[in-house]
């Protein structure tokens, strides 16, 4: 249940920044490049979770939102990266072929959640943990290529 959460919730966020993200930064009076790099900020941070093995982002005790919401909804799944991109797609793509890949790209998400406990008895918890650095690493470079790519 918790992924059908999870991928619900970051297919609201992506489908709302879709149609409203421009609208959103613009009430804000933030530009797309402001945007990625505070989203790619808290990449690398959860990043730097991932690799240290530390807890930088602590979930609130009296907070009532389930801790799938939030970092792996947003902004993990539909973070500032996601959100940027949908934007720069705009102008490339028409709404049809961007919801179409929003929908593949959640189907992808949903089944990738729904195994990752299978993954995790298959691989072991040493195999999880090594596969958590892993991704830790890739998660900080796409962070770093995402400021990288607003000051080029």
């Amino acid at each position: 249940m918790e992924s059908g959460k999870a991928t619900l919730v970051s297919g609201v966020i992506m489908f709302g920044f879709l149609f409203l993200g421009d609208r959103i930064l613009r009430l804000f009076g933030l530009d797309v490049a402001s945007f990625a790099i505070a989203g790619a900020l808290v990449m690398f941070l959860i990043g730097m979770e991932m690799v240290l093995g530390i807890e930088i982002f602590k979930p609130d005790p009296e907070s009532e939102t389930d801790a799938t919401i939030v970092p792996l909804a947003f902004p993990l799944i539909a973070g500032a990266g996601t959100m940027t991109t949908l934007i720069s797609l705009r102008a490339a793509y028409s709404y049809p072929n961007i919801v179409v890949g929003i929908v593949i790209n959640l189907i992808l998400v949903y089944i990738v959640l729904k195994s990752s406990v299978w993954l995790e008895n298959k691989i072991g918890k040493a195999g999880f943990n090594i596969l958590r650095k892993v991704f830790g690493i890739i998660l900080l470079a796409i962070a770093i290529k995402l400021v990288k790519s607003q000051f080029a």
